[in-house]
């Protein structure tokens, strides 16, 4: 299953956008109003729970400076990766895309679409408190 945000328009460099998202506490400001819980469990790992979700695990698991950050589900039960693609336009503008791509059976894929299409809509749309 692959979701794609909009691309979203940020008025900072490649490096400062970047800079933000591979600190991953940094996630905390750009997650959803209904978040439950928030967590940072190392410098590349951190827990977050929407009401009503499991709680999920994110990891770091590739970055490209100034360029691509791919996080990835610390479990394997759930297989999925959510990447930002960074592209600069200008010295002082920047695109973000952000990416979702998982395995999953059609009836979960079924259940998981819609509050996975809003959740990335949502981190993207809070891109701009960087």
């Amino acid at each position: 299953m692959h979701i794609e945000a909009p691309k979203k328009t940020v008025n900072k460099s490649d490096k400062e956008v970047f800079d933000f998202l591979i600190d991953i506490k940094n996630f905390e400001k750009l997650m959803p109003e209904n978040i439950s819980k928030f967590e940072v469990l190392s410098e590349d790992k951190f827990l977050f729970a929407l009401k009503g979700m499991p709680e999920i695990v994110l990891k770091l698991k590739e970055q490209h400076p100034n360029n691509k950050i791919i996080l990835g589900a610390a479990s394997d039960k759930l297989p999925f990766t959510l990447t930002a693609d960074i592209n600069s336009i200008a010295a002082t503008e920047t695109e973000v895309t952000l990416s979702f791509e998982g395995e999953f059976n059609a009836m979960m894929a079924m259940m998981i679409k819609g509050p996975i299409t809003k959740f990335i809509d949502t981190l993207s749309s809070n891109l701009s408190v960087i």
